[in-house]
């Protein structure tokens, strides 16, 4: 028993391999990762004491345990023995497909990922491109929401540029909790936004067994209590305005709440709006074309950054313009049920979409760009003058948030226009002002805010808007 054993140099390595693999996952490794976990823990606790909204256990959990507790509920089981009976496949197989599925949608949050690089990152890129406003953050309907309900953002979509701006802004309320398209699946940016709490969406080759998953998942993570920020539109806006909304997510969130008796779900609208939007001439030719699909070339975009940082560094980068942000009146889903008990998802959707709308915020380019719309693409000076006082007139009417120039009302105007002409969209020519050849789309693209504010019905009126020109809030 005591005897030396002769062994194989290759051999001993081998069992000497097992032994330390085997000590690090039965010791080694549950020890370091209970050491992180407390830590992160004891992180979250301190950061939950500045957030409006903490954080709430569900978003920290750990990913394969909510992967577990998803794929082990009772209506993804259910629908798991549907699908297995429809396709006529053994119940473990379409139980592993549901397995991948929830695999591929739960998120893997990280806080520090989150509050520690990337809100960093998003102040950057944001106050780096932009000059930034806010509106309607000190509302009193906001504070007045809830702190046991579940709150839900609802945007529209101007431009990749909105995750970064919402996830800095809204920074201060909670973490939010992205619902992100096919798109961001490439490396490196699939674990970045799983780190960041943001969970994938299929919007094609989805499947019955995929969507049960999906909706459970969303209505969980609801019910938890976990912020929620949404594009209703499912896509970025091919003509600059607000369009419908795509009710996938709304319909999932209310079935939810219909069979689950618990908190509130408040929906707060959120409205974006640019002087310049990044990917406009990719936005207007795919609307043109009639497709959804935007080919990324590498090349461009990385010659577009490399030039912004070497104008940069020096010094003669001029800023984008203004870049706004503004909150409408929340509505409770509560409410909503109970005074219409008869209402359909398309009925909540088209309330929601219309505080969007009511929502957007009015910018010198947006404003420039609808004056001369209206005057037929070209117009002198007092024509374009007038044009411009009478959007301005309806839109203060219709209380819309105004980001302008504090100055006279004539600046604003000036300032929209000389950002016009500098992309060679209008030519100045003595008194006359016109539109260049082929770029009459990209100039309805940025009138489509302002004239769809001042074109549609009164809408949803804002609550403590300050006045016609003050620029609200400089978001820091």
């Amino acid at each position: 028993m005591f005897e030396p054993v002769e062994l194989p140099y290759w051999a001993l390595l081998l069992i000497l391999g097992f032994a330390a693999v085997t000590f690090a996952s039965h010791f080694l490794f549950p020890s370091v990762r209970w050491f992180f976990r407390r830590r992160m823990e004891r992180a979250v606790a301190r950061l939950n004491t500045r957030l409006q909204r903490p954080i709430e256990p569900f978003k920290i959990m750990r990913r394969e345990d909510q992967v577990t507790r998803l794929i082990y509920d009772p209506q993804v089981m259910e629908a798991v023995r549907n699908h297995a009976r429809d396709e006529g496949v053994p119940p473990n197989v379409a139980f592993e497909k549901a397995r991948s599925y929830a695999r591929e949608i739960v998120p893997g949050f990280s806080t520090a990922t989150y509050f520690g690089f990337a809100i960093k990152l998003a102040q950057r890129l944001s106050q780096g491109l932009y000059r930034v406003r806010l509106g309607g953050a000190d509302s009193p309907e906001l504070a007045q929401i809830d702190s046991h309900a579940s709150v839900v953002f609802v945007m529209n979509h101007r431009s990749n540029m909105d995750y970064v701006l919402i996830t800095w802004l809204a920074s201060k309320h909670s973490a939010l909790s992205y619902a992100v398209g096919e798109w961001a699946r490439v490396w490196p940016l699939k674990a970045l936004i799983r780190a960041m709490g943001a969970y994938f969406i299929r919007r094609r080759y989805s499947s019955p067994l995929y969507r049960a998953v999906l909706a459970r998942y969303v209505q969980m993570s609801i019910q938890q209590g976990t912020t929620q920020a949404i594009f209703p539109e499912g896509g970025l806006s091919l003509t600059g305005a607000v369009g419908p909304a795509k009710k996938g997510l709304l319909h999932y969130i209310v079935r939810g709440f219909s069979i689950y008796e618990g908190p509130d779900v408040v929906f707060v609208p959120v409205a974006l709006n640019y002087d310049r939007v990044l990917e406009d001439r990719v936005l207007i030719s795919a609307g043109l074309k009639g497709i959804r699909r935007f080919p990324v070339r590498v090349r461009v975009v990385l010659g577009f950054t490399l030039r912004i940082i070497w104008q940069k560094l020096l010094g003669r980068f001029t800023p984008f313009g203004f870049a706004a942000v503004c909150y409408g009146k929340p509505l409770s889903l509560r409410a909503f049920m109970t005074e219409a008990p008869d209402a359909s998802t398309e009925s909540l959707a088209e309330a929601l979409m219309e505080r969007i709308r009511s929502a957007v915020p009015i910018l010198p380019v947006p404003l420039a760009a609808a004056a001369l719309a209206r005057c037929g693409g070209s117009a002198s000076n007092v024509e374009l003058a007038r044009a411009s006082a009478q959007l301005r007139a309806t839109l203060d009417e219709r209380r819309a948030w105004m980001h302008l120039l504090p100055e006279a009302s004539d600046d604003a105007l000036e300032a929209g226009l000389d950002a016009l002409a500098l992309r060679g969209i209008i030519r100045r020519t003595g008194d006359r002002i016109e539109t260049l050849p082929g770029e009459e789309d990209v100039l309805g693209f940025y009138a489509a805010s302002t004239l769809q504010r001042c074109d549609s019905p009164h809408g949803i009126a804002q609550t403590n808007k300050p006045g016609l020109d003050e620029p609200e809030k400089i978001a820091t």
